[in-house]
């Protein structure tokens, strides 16, 4: 009994001025907290996602951002934007096939320590998925310019001939080919070798190597 009573003074009264000063500010900076207004604001913050599962696409146009209405103690609200941002990550790892809906609420929601969360706005975020396909397509071949000076092309050749492209399976489909930049033949005889950027007009296909192909043009005296 002895012992544990000195055990219990030892533990109350060892360093009792260094306990006694770090009560002293922890109830100042208490003090300070709650004695700080309390207001609102509204953060532009990024729209973020993770576990997108392995295969599937996102074909809907993309939602970029959301604005968060956040309250909280004025001291914690300076550092929204400043050098701590709130963000918004939503997880996909059950989404499939179709549309699916998700809520922007606390469970997706970071804000710093403090700070509340009132309002998202949107409030509900939709998506639609499909499943990734890859395809490969020809790759068409453009020329301007051409016959200016008495030549036209007397046989031309493309390496690749063809590009890997893939993206959500609704837009793949609907790609029967790709499209070079305009080579500008008009001062060009004999046989010239141009590298030409290749490109898709749909924006949520994506080429699998370099959109660059090597076009090689024989002109021939009309």
């Amino acid at each position: 009994m002895i012992r544990t009573l000195r055990w219990i003074g030892d533990l109350l009264f060892q360093n009792l001025l260094w306990k006694l000063l770090s009560l002293a500010i922890a109830v100042v900076i208490w003090a300070l907290v709650a004695t700080e207004p309390e207001l609102a604001t509204f953060a532009n913050v990024r729209l973020e996602y993770k576990n997108l599962p392995e295969g599937l696409e996102i074909s809907s146009d993309p939602v970029s951002s959301i604005v968060l209405e956040l309250r909280g103690p004025s001291g914690a609200l300076r550092g929204v934007g400043d050098s701590v941002h709130p963000a918004v990550v939503i997880d996909m790892s059950d989404a499939a096939t179709g549309e699916r809906t998700f809520s922007i609420d606390d469970r997706n929601v970071k804000v710093m320590r403090g700070v509340r969360l009132m309002r998202a706005i949107p409030s509900e975020v939709r998506f639609h998925f499909e499943p990734r396909r890859v395809s490969t397509v020809p790759v068409h071949i453009r020329f301007v310019g051409e016959g200016q000076h008495g030549y036209s092309v007397g046989e031309y050749h493309v390496d690749p001939p063809e590009m890997e492209i893939t993206g959500p399976r609704s837009h793949v489909t609907r790609i029967a080919a790709v499209v070079a930049d305009p080579i500008d033949l008009a001062n060009t005889t004999g046989t010239s070798q141009f590298h030409v950027n290749v490109f898709t007009e749909d924006s949520f296909v994506r080429f699998l190597n370099t959109p660059e192909v090597l076009v090689t043009v024989t002109m021939k005296k009309n």
